[in-house]
């Protein structure tokens, strides 16, 4: 292996170097090039290179490149906030800008506190999240949320929370059981676990609207949502939902919850928003979080070095106004369409293909070792890890993970194809991703 002084996500493997791009396609320094299926993780909404995203990031470094908010603020920033607030959740007044979806979750958890403390409930302590989710890295995102492989090494360093069950359908679902009644029971489950822990104890429930990469794009059954927002109204618990991967157009609207009929009292958006061109995420807050906070200390006890970056705010303005300009949300719809056709007509029979899942540009497909059953591959195999490893050889990016079932059993891939993807490209994905698979399959 060449000398490398990054320490890269896995020792023992140095990645490609990428040395270009345009499109949905990356260029490595062989020259080898790889469609973007996933859009690394479901971060590249517009491809690479898009033109008018590099000229307003170029424009802004120009007239200035940061600015602490400690000191200012800066016309772009303000810009993007209200850009946000027209396009966001009714009631949406505010935007907290951070560099990331864990910067995101995080600040939402200390806001969601917060607020509690300035309309006098500082009783209310505890988290209540969802098995099979993820919330990001940092120890209080990695504390809500329900990934069991990432959680358990740093488990004794994490603040308690409270996990009841994801919505999972094609695990979950009993049989005779309608979709609304799962969601329903669901959502007794949740207020069950309020009242175990204390109605008055618990700041929020935070759940991913539709589900990432943890457990493969677990959709949402009709009614849940309305459901689980209707059981944190009667305990005034606060509804936060995390939209890193989900949100800002890849499953067909701006934001997944306008599909539930829901408003969150706190929203998290990241990856999307800025499309990989800089680094960026938001917290969008009802008006009422923001009044309660005014009327109390008057400043959120929060902070990073990069709040508001402007070069980011740029990017992340440039990045909205052309999905906006470009009809790209119904575009998504469009090809969300075509793509999911592609993949029952490549996949819907597959004798390893259990479940076929997602929104928009937003696909997961679960792997199993026996369909009928649902039995999944011997988590030894690592079914995942050579089905990534397959796909990059025949130029294909996509996105899998193990664990899908429980955090140990269970593997699956994910598909977040940037926005601008043609129908000819999504159909090279569908044709690469079969191939990959099938030589994954006759390898075991």
């Amino acid at each position: 292996m060449a000398a490398t002084h990054v320490l890269h996500r896995h020792l023992h493997h140095l990645p490609p170097v990428a040395v270009s791009a345009e499109g949905v396609w990356i260029t490595d320094r062989e020259g080898r090039r790889y469609l973007d299926a996933s859009g690394g993780a479901a971060v590249s909404c517009l491809g690479h290179g898009h033109p008018d995203v590099l000229a307003a990031m170029h424009a802004q470094t120009d007239r200035i490149a940061y600015a602490h908010t400690s000191f200012f603020t800066t016309d772009v920033a303000e810009e993007l906030a209200r850009e946000l607030v027209r396009t966001g959740p009714a009631g949406t007044s505010h935007a907290y800008f951070v560099s990331g979806g864990s910067e995101a979750v995080e600040a939402a958890l200390k806001l969601a506190r917060q607020y509690f403390l300035e309309i006098g409930q500082p009783q209310r302590s505890h988290f209540i999240a969802r098995r099979q989710s993820y919330h990001g890295n940092t120890l209080g995102a990695l504390a809500v949320g329900g990934n069991a492989w990432r959680r358990e090494p740093f488990a004794p360093i994490l603040m308690p929370a409270t996990h009841v069950s994801p919505c999972y359908p094609y695990r979950e679902l009993q049989p005779g059981e309608t979709p609304e009644q799962y969601g329903r029971r669901l959502a007794r489950e949740l207020e069950e676990a309020i009242l175990r822990v204390g109605a008055d104890q618990v700041i929020a429930f935070i759940a991913e609207t539709v589900g990432g990469a943890t457990a493969g794009v677990l959709t949402p059954v009709p009614g849940y949502f309305k459901a689980v927002r209707e059981v944190c109204d009667r305990h005034g618990v606060l509804l936060i939902l995390d939209e890193v991967m989900c949100g800002m157009g890849r499953t067909g609207t701006l934001h997944a919850c306008e599909q539930e009929g829901v408003v969150p009292d706190l929203i998290t958006i990241a990856k999307g928003l800025g499309g990989g061109y800089q680094p960026i995420g938001a917290v969008l807050a009802q008006q009422r979080i923001v009044e309660a906070m005014s009327r109390g200390s008057g400043f959120f006890q929060h902070g990073h070095t990069y709040l508001g970056h402007p070069v980011a705010c740029a990017a992340a303005l440039a990045v909205q106004r052309v999905i906006e300009r470009d009809g790209l949300l119904a575009q998504v719809r469009r090809r969300g369409d075509f793509l999911h056709g592609l993949l029952q007509e490549t996949f819907g029979a597959h004798p390893h293909v259990g479940d076929i899942r997602g929104r928009g540009l937003f696909w997961g497909i679960e792997l199993v070792r026996d369909r009928a059953s649902k039995a999944p591959f011997d988590p030894a195999l690592k079914v995942h890890a050579r089905l990534k490893k397959q796909a990059m050889a025949l130029g294909l990016m996509v996105y899998p993970m193990g664990g899908t079932v429980d955090g140990h059993y269970g593997d699956h891939l994910l598909l977040a194809p940037p926005f601008v993807a043609s129908e000819s490209e999504l159909g090279l994905v569908a044709q690469r991703l079969h191939a990959a698979l099938e030589a994954v399959i006759s390898s075991l």
